[in-house]
């Protein structure tokens, strides 16, 4: 096959029309949302534009969608302002009107005066011209699940620093149950507390309640269980355990909400037999995962068409976050796994001008789903699975860091094809791994090999 010619065209000077931008979005409309304002923008003809600035009260919102309904507007862009730009876009979802949020990265311009006004006028000019591009928002049957997961996170989150105070009244009583047991709020360590906490002092007696399944004897138990006794760290600890069952009964209130949730999205979607667990994922656990673990799954399976919790690393929690934060259909926002990876934070960005790479560094990011990832990649560091022997081969070579990035991606990756195919999780096992990664390192150096004139020959 004869190669194609290229053209030259250095040194030659042509003249060619330039037609400039053309307006993709004829009936487009700019907001930018405030505390206490919005400012909408909206086109008035041939370089006119119109700028109205309204309240933030339910009635304002209605004017603002009668307003774009006067000038005839189809699509409306809003930056991301906090929370604030929630209820007008679901107004405007409610009524018809085509909804793009935009991150304030896209919407960035030339420093100078900034103005609310000047802002929605921005805002108007880049969507017109089909400059903008919209945020990812999963479909809109499941954002009532993923505000409701989001709570709960909170919940679990604000419960953890009543932990750490009564750990502190503990040892500040000289009582080192952290050395005893392995979890202070396990069945042994909370049987313990609220034995101290309803006048019981007796080290033995306090030993005596510990689990069969605890790794420490009674006896070593009695000798961590010897202390002062002091009143003031013992009203601290008794509030402490306040604070924590109050936490703990909202979070399992919330997770009754959750589940009477589940049961309303895609009701009539059928679900199969659900996979069966493999012997080593029977019995981990989770302290914060939801009670209704197996209920979940099934729910889980009816709206992914597959079982995610059964990826090494994963579990019903991260799997039922995954499934909020992205959605079941990855590929109508999503058309290769490379743009996954990269919106979750997990692909690197390379940086390249010349031919050269500048840099090649993954982005900071707070996406929820890339942190489920990240987490599940942590928790295979020792796992005897594929997962696990990448991230050892990679953190002797990386570092911890970029390994723990690297696995994750490639679990997003392996999620991707999951709920795009809806084929179930099929694992190598770590011997499979090894060979065929080294079957892939002999290609490597057979063909660099060659490359410089030499065959590679087995010893």
């Amino acid at each position: 096959m004869k190669k194609r010619k290229s053209k030259r065209t250095k040194g030659i000077e042509e003249a060619r029309p330039f037609e400039g931008l053309s307006k993709v979005n004829q009936n487009a409309a700019g907001v930018d949302i405030g505390a206490t304002e919005i400012v909408a923008c909206v086109s008035g003809g041939d370089e006119i534009q119109l700028v109205k600035a309204f309240g933030n009260y339910t009635v304002d919102l209605l004017s603002i969608c009668e307003w774009f309904r006067k000038h005839e507007v189809k699509t409306v862009a809003m930056e991301s302002t906090g929370v604030y730009w929630i209820p007008l876009f679901e107004e405007l979802e409610r009524q018809g009107f085509e909804c793009l949020l935009i991150s304030s990265r896209s919407l960035r311009k030339v420093a100078g005066q900034k103005t609310d006004v000047e802002d929605a006028q921005w805002i108007q000019t880049l969507h017109s011209y089909g400059l903008l591009k919209g945020s990812f928002r999963p479909e809109g049957d499941l954002v009532a699940l993923r505000t409701l997961l989001r709570h709960r996170a909170q919940l679990v989150e604000h419960r953890s620093p009543h932990i750490q105070h009564m750990q502190k009244a503990l040892l500040q009583m000289n009582i080192q149950l952290s050395q005893a047991v392995t979890d202070v709020m396990g069945m042994t360590g909370q049987m313990i507390i609220r034995a101290i906490l309803s006048g019981l002092r007796d080290p033995k007696e306090l030993a005596s309640f510990r689990d069969s399944g605890c790794k420490h004897s009674e006896e070593e138990i009695a000798k961590a269980l010897t202390g002062t006794w002091r009143e003031e760290h013992l009203y601290v600890l008794k509030q402490s355990l306040e604070l924590y069952d109050f936490y703990t009964e909202k979070i399992e209130a919330c997770d009754q909400e959750i589940n009477r949730q589940y049961g309303m999205v895609r009701p009539d979607w059928a679900s199969g037999e659900l996979p069966v667990v493999p012997k080593k994922k029977l019995h981990t656990h989770s302290k914060n995962a939801p009670k209704e673990a197996k209920e979940i799954r099934e729910h889980l399976y009816r709206i992914n068409g597959v079982d995610l919790s059964l990826i090494d690393g994963f579990g019903v929690s991260l799997a039922q976050t995954v499934t909020m934060e992205v959605g079941s259909n990855v590929a109508e926002k999503f058309p290769t796994e490379k743009k996954f990876s990269r919106w979750l934070g997990l692909a690197p960005k390379h940086d390249i001008t010349g031919g050269k790479v500048l840099s090649n560094r993954t982005l900071k990011t707070k996406n929820r789903a890339g942190q489920a990832f990240r987490m599940a990649a942590q928790s295979v560091k020792k796992a005897d699975n594929p997962f696990g022997a990448l991230y050892r081969r990679l953190r002797s070579r990386l570092g911890p860091a970029q390994a723990t990035v690297a696995t994750a991606h490639a679990m997003a990756r392996v999620v991707y094809k999951m709920l795009k195919y809806k084929e179930e999780y099929n694992p190598l096992s770590v011997n499979e791994y090894q060979k065929k990664y080294e079957e892939q390192q002999v290609k490597y150096m057979k063909k660099r090999a060659a490359k410089l004139g030499y065959q590679l020959v087995p010893s």
